[in-house]
């Protein structure tokens, strides 16, 4: 059992880091995006508020719930191995 609690701990610590980090490189890509979009576009209005509405619409979007993956999959994985070599 304490095995498992160690799992638990030191695996959700080191997923919590690795969504972290993939969040904030995702957004920093998208930002950039935005702001060659807005340049390219010829620079419509205020490229801040141009930039803030595009990451708005970036929170909502399916790219960024699919960065919760990082929790799910290997869950799933360690789950079925787990299921597998102690049950077949």
């Amino acid at each position: 059992m304490l095995a498992l609690l160690k799992l638990i701990l030191i695996g959700g610590a080191v997923l919590t880091v690795i969504y972290i980090v993939l969040s904030l490189w995702s957004r920093r890509v998208r930002r950039g995006k935005l702001d060659r979009e807005w340049q390219d576009t010829g620079r419509p209005g205020a490229r801040d508020a141009y930039i803030e509405a595009g990451l708005k619409e970036y929170d909502g979007s399916v790219r960024r719930k699919l960065i919760w993956g990082v929790y799910i999959v290997p869950v799933i994985v360690i789950t079925a191995i787990v299921y597998l070599t102690n049950f077949k």
